[in-house]
């Protein structure tokens, strides 16, 4: 596409969504990558999302959580979550987080990022003793992409991807 990280698409048009999808001048990177919203049925009450300005990512990933005590450090599978950076504030959606809120019922936290290095690590209440979320930015480091292997190896079978049929 020759589109630098976060910088806005050519073909994105304001709530129309992309003005090339499914067709030959729809960019090949495009073809091959899907947000969940497309895909998946369980965010089917979420908003499109040029209209929500957040796109869920159907690629797991994991954030690794050192603890201050020095203990053991461990791997927490998150899904990512791609903000747009003039809407920092929409992952806090209610629909978005009653989404989040049933990831992290399943062990999953949240990854939102801004763009290629910004990001902010989001846990819903059954990480937390208290049953409160948290939103950490400080020690988030994206500067380097996980491969699928890097993935595979630090979440094992965890990192499963449910790929379900379009929405018509």
């Amino acid at each position: 596409m020759k589109k630098g990280a976060g910088a806005a698409c050519q073909f994105q048009k304001f709530h129309k969504g992309c003005a090339v999808h499914h067709t030959a001048r729809m960019p090949f990177e495009c073809g091959v990558w899907n947000c969940r919203w497309l895909v998946n049925d369980d965010a089917a009450e979420l908003s499109r999302p040029d209209r929500s300005h957040y796109v869920i990512d159907l690629m797991p990933d994991f954030v690794t959580i050192r603890p201050a005590d020095g203990g053991e450090p461990l791997n927490i599978q998150v899904v990512q979550i791609w903000c747009d950076p003039n809407h920092r504030d929409a992952h806090r959606d209610p629909a978005l987080r009653r989404w989040m809120m049933r990831r992290a019922e399943q062990g999953i936290a949240a990854l939102i990022r801004f763009n290629a290095r910004e990001a902010l690590a989001v846990f819903a209440p059954p990480f937390d003793v208290n049953g409160e979320w948290h939103e950490v930015d400080s020690g988030v480091s994206t500067n380097k992409t996980h491969t699928l292997h890097e993935i595979e190896a630090a979440l094992g079978s965890r990192a499963s991807v449910v790929v379900q049929p379009e929405k018509g």
